[in-house]
């Protein structure tokens, strides 16, 4: 390390990094969450269709009274679903969620490179480069959607008890060529004669 290195800069750096990586999992939970509130609903919403064309059918063929009151209450329901989908469009509201996603999986990158980085950097190159990344964070904050307490707690289950983001040595030996692996299958080096 050199003599510079200052500590509070690491441990601020590591916080930013850590809220980041939270932040990061919170919007693809919101955005599963939308996503699969619209896959309910769009379902229902077909459920609801073909109950209401049924009924009608019935209403029409048996003259009843109490299909009749079934077809306007089933065609009432399919009203409030079909109006539900059309103020809340939950489809826009989990691409922006992904897409907020996306944006800040480059700045929790950065945040690793410069933790990586740290210890062979001067102090105020890091602290520039900390800057940078707090000021667009703070645009990315400024325009994402907000997110839930529901989705933060998915988020924190996923990250300590499921470690969503973390990888064993053997899983990351999985991806790369037998030259770069780590366990078991490195080759050996050629001895020189």
């Amino acid at each position: 390390m050199q003599p510079d290195y200052d500590i509070t800069l690491e441990d601020q750096i590591r916080e930013c990094f850590g809220r980041v990586v939270y932040t990061h999992k919170t919007h693809e939970r919101m955005a599963d969450n939308c996503a699969k509130r619209l896959n309910l609903y769009k379902t229902l919403q077909i459920v609801l269709t073909a109950l209401t064309s049924t009924s009608a059918v019935g209403a029409i063929v048996t003259n009843e009274e109490l299909v009749e009151f079934i077809t306007a209450l089933v065609s009432f329901l399919t009203l409030l679903v079909t109006t539900y989908l059309k103020n809340f469009d939950l489809g826009s509201t989990a691409q922006k969620h992904r897409e907020a996603a996306a944006k800040l999986w480059n700045v929790r990158e950065c945040y690793f490179s410069l933790l990586t980085d740290l210890p062979t950097l001067d102090r105020q190159t890091a602290v520039e480069r900390r800057d940078e990344l707090q000021t667009m964070l703070a645009a990315l904050y400024q325009a994402a959607p907000q997110t839930n307490g529901k989705a933060y707690i998915e988020a924190q289950k996923r990250l300590q008890k499921m470690e969503d983001l973390t990888f064993s040595a053997d899983e990351i030996d999985c991806f790369l060529p037998l030259s770069l692996k780590r366990s078991g299958g490195r080759p050996k080096a050629v001895e020189q004669h």
